[in-house]
């Protein structure tokens, strides 16, 4: 009798580690685009905040060594997770302090906010491109183990890399969609809050896309949506060429860090398809490797072109 409960015991904790998405494989994977196949296992709800602190900085034109620093000082703070507590009032993404004048609560608990004020700090750090990855961290944190964010340089370079697009089709997810509450925002709606919430406004209206298949009210339009059999699907387009931007990076690599971005909010805005530069990410399928994007007759039909990111969503 008790060999039965322990194996039902067993099952239920599988079946809410399965629901959840704890535990056995994680939800999202970046993989190294160089020959050492280095690899970085985290979480859906990491892979967001990852994002978001890879938006910002390129946002504020800061260079992928800015983003590699300020995601290892993440990782060694919260785990990539925006807690709700710390050591004294200390809270996010980055562990930052109300009464030390980083912000009010509510402001250190957005997430593009706290990691805003982190490049703000960076960019004040002398020479930090070129400094060992945990002075620089140090000189913006204080704190009292100024040498523990060493251990996540090579973490975090992975994911900058991925995250910035200077490596393509290197960041996938298991695509699981996360449970839907009355708070939940999903759709090609939610998708365009949430580019703006992590690129800003400007940086994606510049990309000169619609709304619905019409012009925004704005001189420049934002994504645009379109509704087909599969899903509606959100293009962002995306300039070919070789122009870079504050950042330093090419249109390309623009376009592969929206591609990734994509991914890494599957499971939070239930996007199901993923298409750049003819390839495709689609959900629960064939490891959620990237794959050659089928023609425009195919499944979804995913448009080959450079020119545009598409994201599928399944509403």
């Amino acid at each position: 009798m008790s060999g039965l409960l322990i194996l039902c015991a067993v099952a239920a904790y599988l079946v809410v580690q399965y629901v959840t998405g704890g535990g056995g494989t994680e939800g999202c994977k970046v993989v190294s685009g160089r020959s050492d196949r280095q690899s970085y296992d985290f979480t859906p709800e990491q892979a967001v905040n990852a994002a978001t602190i890879a938006a910002v900085g390129t946002g504020r034109g800061m260079p992928e060594r800015a983003v590699a620093i300020a995601l290892a000082t993440a990782i060694q703070e919260s785990g990539l997770r925006n807690i709700e507590h710390g050591d004294r009032d200390s809270l996010g993404l980055f562990q930052q302090r109300p009464s030390q004048g980083w912000g009010t609560e509510k402001q250190i608990l957005d997430p593009a906010y706290a990691a805003g004020m982190f490049y703000a700090h960076l960019a004040k750090v002398r020479d930090y491109r070129t400094l060992p990855l945990t002075v620089a961290a140090q000189r913006v944190q204080r704190s009292g183990f100024p040498e523990a964010y060493a251990k996540h340089e090579n973490d975090a370079t992975l994911l900058a890399a991925a995250l910035t697009g200077q490596a393509a089709a290197t960041l996938t997810c298991d695509g699981r969609p996360a449970a839907v509450t009355e708070a939940t925002a999903t759709g090609p709606d939610a998708v365009r809050t949430a580019l703006v919430r992590d690129f800003g406004r400007d940086a994606v209206e510049e990309a000169g896309a619609e709304v619905n298949g019409t012009s925004a009210s704005s001189p420049t339009p934002t994504p645009s949506v379109t509704s087909t059999a599969h899903g509606r699907t959100v293009t962002v387009p995306v300039p070919e060429g070789r122009k870079k931007d504050r950042s330093g990076r090419t249109e390309s690599e623009r376009g592969w860090q929206l591609a990734h971005w994509a991914v890494a909010n599957s499971s939070a805005l239930h996007i199901q398809r993923v298409s750049y530069a003819g390839q495709e990410w689609s959900a629960g399928s064939t490891d959620s490797r990237w794959q050659p994007a089928p023609g425009p007759q195919g499944t979804g039909g995913a448009e080959k072109s450079a020119g545009s990111v598409r994201i599928v969503t399944g509403q």
